[in-house]
C-alpha cells in the first residue's frame, strides 16, 4: 500500500519520525517522504542523516496553520500525524499552546487532508488519552475523537482516519531511561512513586503498529498494541544497580499507572493476537464486520493497564535492550 506513494508526517523530527523514516524508507520504497515540522534546526540535523536521498523532502510548517497544510498536502496520499505538545507538565502550564496543536491542529489536519484527497491518515495517541487526569491526555482525547468522527465526513475522496495508541516508549527524548542514564553517575535516582508501573514499547514497534493500521483500517479503529510492563523501581536498578532511590512524588497531572484501554471502552473493544482494537460507539461502526474482522470482544469491564497487564519485561530483558541500543538512547 505505501509502496511507491507519496507519505507526510507531521512532527516529523521527533523520535517516532526519525523511526518511522529509514523504515518506511527500507521496506516500502515510497515515492517521497515528506517531513513537515516547524524547528528548522531539527530538519537540518534530519536531513543530515539522510544525505542526498532524493525520497525524502523536508517542508517547515505548523499544524496550527491550515493554509500551510492545504499547500504541503498537494498530491499526498498518506498521512502519520505525530506533531503534538507531549510534556504532561507543559501542558499543564500552557494550556492554550496545548489545545492550539492537539486540537486545533487535529482539526485543520482533518479538514486539509479531506479537501487535499489523502487516501488514509493514522493519528499517533497516548495512554494519557484514556481516562484522561491532565490537559495533554484530555486534549489527545478530543484529537482522537475528532479522527474517529471525521470519517462520517470524509468527502468524494473517502478519505480514512485511524488512530494509534501506546504508552512509554523506551529511550525516546525525555524519557525515563536516558534520564537516568544521564544522572546515574550521581548515585541518587528520583522516583516518583516506588508503585509506579509503566508500558514499555520500543520505536520499531510502534512504527510497525502504524503500518499496520494503513493496511487494515476501514476507518475511525483506535489500535492498542500488547506491550509488556515494568515498575519504575526495576527500571531504575537496570540502569544504576548501585544508586539510592530518592521518592519525590508524582508531578502535576501525572498518573500512577497507565492505561491504554479503559472499561468504558470495553463493549467496542475486540482482541487479537497481537493487538487490540477499539472500534468507534457511534454510527453502530463497532458492530461492523469490515471492522472486527477476525477479532474476539473482550469481557465486560476489561481493562488494558500497566498494573493489572499480565505480561511484565524481565530486568535482564531491559537490560539487553540498552546494551544494543545505548547509543541511540535519547538521541532522537
Amino acid at each position: 500500500m505505501l509502496s511507491n506513494s507519496p507519505i507526510l508526517v507531521t512532527g516529523g523530527t521527533g523520535s517516532f519520525g526519525h523511526a518511522f523514516v529509514p523504515m518506511t524508507l527500507a521496506r516500502y520504497n515510497p515515492k517521497k517522504l515528506i517531513i513537515l515540522s516547524r524547528d528548522e534546526m531539527k530538519q537540518w540535523e534530519m536531513a543530515k542523516l539522510h544525505g542526498q536521498d532524493p525520497r525524502v523532502r523536508f517542508f517547515i510548517g505548523d499544524v496550527r496553520d491550515r493554509d500551510r497544510l492545504y499547500r504541503a498536502l498537494r498530491g499526498v496520499d498518506y498521512v502519520v500525524h505525530a506533531a503534538a505538545t507531549k510534556i504532561v507538565p507543559t501542558a499543564e502550564y500552557n494550556p492554550f499552546e496545548c489545545i492550539k496543536t492537539n486540537v486545533m491542529g487535529a482539526m485543520n489536519l482533518i479538514d486539509a487532508c479531506i479537501d487535499a484527497g489523502v487516501k488514509r491518515v493514522v493519528a499517533l495517541s497516548t495512554d494519557k488519552a484514556s481516562s484522561p487526569i491532565n490537559l495533554y491526555g484530555a486534549s489527545k482525547l478530543a484529537s482522537d475523537k475528532l479522527f474517529v468522527a471525521s470519517n462520517s465526513y470524509g468527502g468524494e475522496h473517502g478519505t480514512r482516519f485511524s488512530v494509534v495508541r501506546y504508552g512509554n516508549v523506551m529511550g525516546s527524548r525525555g524519557s525515563v531511561i536516558p534520564f537516568f542514564l544521564s544522572i546515574a553517575d550521581t548515585g541518587v535516582l528520583p522516583i516518583t512513586d516506588a508503585r509506579m508501573t509503566r508500558f514499555m514499547i520500543s520505536l520499531e514497534q510502534g512504527v510497525e503498529l502504524v503500518w499496520h493500521a494503513f493496511e487494515d483500517m476501514e476507518g475511525g479503529e483506535i489500535y492498542v498494541k500488547k506491550i509488556p510492563s515494568m515498575n519504575i523501581g526495576d527500571i531504575a536498578r537496570v540502569v544504576a544497580p548501585d544508586a539510592r532511590h530518592e521518592i519525590v512524588g508524582i508531578r502535576p497531572g501525572e498518573k500512577l499507572h497507565e492505561q491504554m484501554i479503559g472499561a468504558e471502552d470495553a463493549p467496542h473493544t475486540f482482541e487479537y493476537p497481537e493487538h487490540f482494537k477499539i472500534l468507534p460507539a457511534i454510527n453502530n461502526w463497532s458492530a461492523s464486520p469490515a471492522r472486527i474482522k477476525d477479532g474476539v470482544r473482550v469481557p465486560d469491564g476489561f481493562v488494558y493497564a500497566s498494573d493489572t497487564n499480565p505480561d511484565w519485561m524481565p530486568p535482564e530483558a531491559l537490560a539487553g535492550w540498552i546494551a544494543a541500543n545505548r547509543a541511540k538512547i535519547g538521541a532522537i
